[in-house]
């Protein structure tokens, strides 16, 4: 006779005698009973039951049946099983589990980005940004946030296409960021809906602009001024820049990788006309930019009559306009801006004339300062 999988015992209690105890899920369970006579009738039922629908049949009830065929239905049209929804789901809980609030994770996010080496302004960029978001999103974890709520929280900025991809970027950044630490377990943001950007027509300064601006600047803001004019680096790149970065002996400025957009070290051209605007102010170390740079800045363009008429990124954009059409180099120009030569010729080929070009690496000390008013002395 086969050994029952039920197993009848008696059981010190009060009322309750007797206890049968059985492993059919691998896990011991125990049903307790006043008489031997109740204990044994379910018993049998439980190996008849046993016997007719199999080990798996008894463990698995009426009601859990019935859910999992009616989940299996409509998972059905989707071509996933209850598997895929298992994990799925399971993924999403432990992800929600693990998650923070959206502030946490901005905070931990710049401080990882601090301990990296990324600059200040970078770091305060990223706050500026993603504070927005994260006070937009109150009490909110990080695994709650879906591709739809940002795609809507984009729309309603406001804002300009770049601008608004600038502020899908950087919350691309975060979600990455989140989803590598699994405070989620996935980044909703590359699902979302990126703004088509129209280029605008590039505009350069014209060579008389040039000298008038130079003839206005006062003398601590020559070199921010000539280095973006004649080397063509970012303005960003020139804030940060030292003078022992620059070797005038040698010609040459070095954009340190930690200061350059595209996180690079490259070496940077110093033509005759800027090695002479140069040479009066040069140091041995030293912030090549003054303080109050933003106020000097619009104090310079409104003496030059530019204030109201500054086209975007003017200095650069005049630097690579006017070397392509002069020296025909694109891929030395490539290499001094920190771009590729398909962005260079995008952007600057065929803006200015070769005659105006050779005009502008003319521009020096001498004939910009010439009407320069006595009043525009160094200021302390």
């Amino acid at each position: 006779m086969a050994k029952s999988n039920y197993r009848i015992k008696p059981y010190k209690h009060p009322r309750l005698k007797f206890v049968v105890r059985s492993k059919i899920s691998d896990r011991w369970e125990r049903k307790f009973f006043v008489t031997r006579g109740e204990a044994q009738t379910y018993v049998s039922l439980k190996e008849a039951e046993l016997l007719n629908q199999g080990r798996e049949g008894v463990t698995f009830s009426s009601a859990l049946r019935v859910m999992a065929q009616r989940g299996h239905d409509e998972l059905l049209p989707y071509g996933k099983t209850l598997q895929d929804a298992i994990e799925f789901f399971l993924k999403h809980l432990e992800a929600t589990a693990r998650s923070v609030p959206v502030p946490t994770a901005i905070t931990e996010l710049i401080e990882n980005r601090r301990l990296s080496g990324a600059s200040v302004r970078y770091c305060n960029d990223l706050r500026l940004r993603l504070g927005r978001f994260g006070r937009d999103v109150p009490g909110r974890n990080l695994a709650e946030i879906t591709t739809a709520e940002i795609d809507d929280w984009l729309s309603r900025l406001g804002v300009a296409p770049v601008t608004r991809n600038t502020f899908r970027r950087d919350l691309r950044t975060l979600f990455s960021f989140g989803a590598s630490r699994r405070y989620c377990s996935d980044n909703p943001v590359i699902l979302s809906t990126k703004a088509r950007e129209i280029d605008g027509d590039i505009r350069v300064l014209t060579i008389e602009q040039v000298k008038r601006l130079l003839a206005s600047a006062v003398p601590e803001m020559i070199p921010f001024w000539t280095i973006g004019l004649f080397s063509g680096l970012r303005r960003a790149e020139i804030e940060r820049l030292d003078w022992a970065q620059i070797d005038l002996n040698e010609r040459t400025i070095e954009v340190k990788a930690r200061h350059s957009k595209t996180a690079a070290r490259r070496p940077a051209s110093i033509l005759p006309n800027l090695a002479a605007w140069l040479q009066p102010h040069g140091r041995p170390a030293g912030p090549v930019c003054p303080q109050n740079l933003r106020k000097f800045l619009e104090e310079d363009r409104d003496r030059a009559g530019l204030l109201k008429d500054w086209p975007q990124n003017a200095s650069r954009h005049s630097f690579g306009s006017y070397h392509l059409a002069h020296f025909k180099d694109a891929a030395a120009l490539a290499l001094q801006m920190g771009n590729s030569p398909n962005v260079i010729f995008k952007h600057y080929r065929q803006l200015v004339k070769p005659t105006e070009a050779a005009g502008y690496w003319q521009i020096a000390p001498g004939v910009a300062n010439a009407g320069r008013s006595p009043s525009r002395r160094r200021r302390a």
